[in-house]
């Protein structure tokens, strides 16, 4: 039993030896790396980062600003929810592609027009060039729920079809207002 132990102690001792023998290499790795760079190169990083954190501390003088800016923002959205009646409830976006000039974007939006609630998704195509930026839908689809008219699902197909986002939602809020007209004025009569 004793030499089973001590050859268990000395197994250990071995395997902390070699681990010892590892860090003191990647110590002395660490030192010659650190001389690489002279006293000149690591006062003009030094410098450096403290311009940057200088620039940096500077923009919180236009915070107000900013805060101005979004409160303006916030005020412009609240208004084309009025006006349109489309209220967004959530918004995904996951990136699938990124290049220099080229950028694959997948979108999915829910939300709500008058009584009619909606969900699109799509993807976005982003291309860049030296003068211009040109932008692409595809792969739309439009979700609405149940109970539509028969001339809304042709719409929506066609909409679908021919990837026009804009033309959805303008029509969106057009259809959305009259049948809530027409919804009330059923309620009315019954």
């Amino acid at each position: 039993m004793d030499k089973s132990i001590c050859q268990v102690y000395e197994d250990k001792i071995q395997s902390l030896e070699e681990e010892i023998k590892l860090l003191t290499e990647k110590y002395e790795d660490y030192q010659q790396e650190s001389t690489f760079f002279s006293d000149e190169e690591i006062l003009m990083s030094k410098k450096s980062f403290q311009r940057e954190f200088w620039r940096r501390s500077q923009g919180c003088e236009y915070l107000s600003d900013l805060i101005a800016q979004l409160e303006s923002l916030e005020m412009d959205l609240s208004f084309i929810m009025k006006f349109t009646g489309i209220q967004f409830t959530s918004h995904f976006k996951k990136t699938m592609e990124k290049t220099r000039n080229r950028t694959v974007q997948k979108h999915k939006l829910s939300g709500n027009c008058h009584s009619l609630s909606f969900q699109v998704e799509f993807q976005l195509l982003e291309i860049r060039n030296e003068e211009n930026v040109s932008v692409v839908v595809s792969d739309l689809s439009v979700f609405m729920e149940p109970g539509g008219d028969s001339s809304v699902s042709k719409f929506v197909s066609c909409i679908e079809e021919h990837g026009n986002l804009l033309q959805f939602f303008r029509s969106l809020s057009s259809y959305a207002e009259w049948y809530e007209h027409r919804r009330c004025t059923f309620l009315h009569f019954k």
